[in-house]
């Protein structure tokens, strides 16, 4: 059966399987983290450096798949990373304690993470030009669908079996992933010459640069940002290795990352869009989840219930973007994506306490409706007048950009969260003392209600107490849907500035051998 498929798309296949179970693991355990901190001893905030450390892994090895690729070859390194991927999942679910889970999820970041840039490059480099949007719309369903159904499936798994099945799940395919790639990627020989030219001065400033801000931006709203002292040196070494890297790259004979690229205003523009998209991808998945267990006590299989409504309606719609795209100015798909998810953020301005998950359901359609748009012609505006042999370079920046985007958008809602909590924590406490006389007649009438019942009418300050925090916090998620709907407005309209695509960008390029029986399917 796989012998018939043609061998570039068995590649690409391949890549994009590995690539999606790489972006799901980046929130299939979050569901899963009250189980998994119980099973290994730990605290819920020490259980949150579980998710932490495969971030910040995942955003060292990005940068570095394209010294590997040119080094080993793109098919030894893709086999060795699946292999990797497998090993460090089932570790994960060996783990004794929290130290050996948080250096599993490493390992598991580490490997996972360059299974996300590769399968964006063998899109760009193994299809035609004609068929491009095809592997792109694929590569669209790996990074949107993956994070919305994480959840889902993390929390199924949790409750129907155990918190260990969400890293046997990564097994199966795996080893599909690598027999996918052995069969699509031709054999080469290892380019030794490569390491007469590594970049190891880059390798490290670049590592202790996004390693130091992933770290900041994950844990910093947990410690009161600057008020702790590991936030504060975290920060210095971020920026001074950022700063050095950037200039290392611009000065170096082999650069790790081209990024030249960003002298090409469409290109910058572009990644800025990839950006605004990870905050409205990952923040999205973060305030919904968050605000179903915080304000309606839902467990993790029911929010998986919620938040399938965004993943698997918007699967349909996929294929038909590669046709729209040849008829319609990306551009045009983009602003529309961002514009529909912006109104899903909206939708949810004007919650009270008593919506539920059937409330947001609504928003949720909409938004999966909005994803689809954007990723397939974001990609294709990205990429126009990018050499294949920049292949690499772009995909690692536009990779780079979306997850920062991602993790910058969680820092800034978690913080705008604790901050407008607080404030309206306030307002409502000073309601409360201003309608006193109110106040003493809800405190004694359900008092009363509370003994009638066997327990104690004191026990009516703590209802009240939890009821004024459940306010508050409404009024605060509000807030935060408002401001990423307003910043993902503000993406859309900053699309309309990129150049149109050009005519030589759009002309097909000449068919890979051998590809005719798939690529009329496509």
């Amino acid at each position: 059966m796989l012998s018939r498929i043609p061998k570039n798309w068995l590649a690409v296949m391949g890549a994009l399987v590995g690539a999606f179970m790489a972006i799901l693991d980046i929130q299939i355990t979050n569901s899963s983290l009250k189980e998994i901190q119980g099973a290994l001893g730990a605290t819920l905030t020490e259980s949150s450096w579980i998710a932490t450390a495969y971030l910040v892994a995942e955003m060292i090895a990005i940068p570095l798949t394209g010294f590997f690729t040119r080094w080993l070859s793109p098919r030894r390194f893709l086999l060795w990373t699946s292999a990797g991927f497998v090993l460090a999942s089932l570790a994960c679910s060996f783990s004794w304690n929290l130290e050996s889970m948080i250096a599993f999820r490493a390992l598991q970041g580490f490997t996972g993470g360059a299974l996300i840039p590769m399968a964006f490059t063998l899109v760009m480099t193994q299809l035609p030009m004609e068929k491009q949007p095809v592997g792109m719309a694929l590569f669209g369903v790996t990074a949107t669908f993956a994070p919305s159904i994480g959840p889902t499936l993390g929390g199924w798994l949790t409750d129907t079996f155990s918190w260990h099945y969400i890293f046997y799940l990564n097994v199966l395919p795996g080893l599909l992933v690598m027999v996918l790639l052995a069969m699509g990627l031709d054999k080469q020989d290892r380019d030794d010459d490569q390491l007469k030219t590594i970049d190891l001065f880059g390798m490290v400033t670049m590592a202790l640069g996004l390693g130091s801000l992933e770290v900041v931006l994950e844990e910093g709203s947990r410690d009161d940002w600057f008020d702790a002292e590991y936030i504060r040196w975290l920060s210095v070494i971020a920026v001074v290795s950022m700063t050095v890297f950037v200039w290392r790259q611009f000065t170096a004979k082999a650069p790790l990352v081209n990024l030249r690229l960003f002298k090409n205003p469409d290109f910058s523009k572009a990644c800025l869009a990839y950006f605004a998209l990870g905050a409205g991808l990952f923040g999205s998945v973060y305030l919904v989840p968050l605000y179903l267990a915080q304000i309606h006590d839902y467990n993790a299989m029911q929010i998986g219930l919620v938040l399938m409504w965004v993943g698997f309606p918007q699967l349909p719609l996929f294929p038909l973007i590669p046709k729209l795209v040849k008829k319609v100015d990306p551009r045009y798909l983009v602003f529309a994506g961002f514009v529909g998810i912006a109104i899903s953020m909206w939708m949810n301005v004007n919650m009270t306490v008593l919506y539920d998950g059937a409330f947001l359901i609504p928003a949720m359609l909409v938004r999966a409706m909005a994803q689809p748009f954007m990723m397939v012609p974001l990609s294709i505006i990205a990429t126009q007048g990018v050499d294949k042999k920049d292949a690499p370079s772009a995909s690692t920046l536009l990779n780079v950009m979306r997850n920062m985007g991602g993790a910058v958008g969680i820092a800034l809602l978690a913080t705008l969260m604790d901050v407008r909590t607080r404030h309206y924590l306030w307002q409502v406490r000073e309601t409360l003392v201003n309608g006193s006389q109110n106040l003493t007649q809800w405190l004694s009438h359900t008092g009363q209600l509370l003994e009638a019942q066997g327990g104690n009418a004191t026990q009516a300050y703590g209802l009240l107490f939890k009821e004024v925090n459940r306010q508050a916090s409404v009024m605060a998620y509000n807030e935060a849907f408002l401001v990423m709907g307003c910043m993902l407005f503000i993406a859309a309209l900053a699309v309309l500035a990129i150049s149109p695509i050009r005519q030589q960008a759009a002309k097909p390029a000449k068919p890979a051998p051998k590809t005719e029986p798939l690529e009329q399917a496509a």
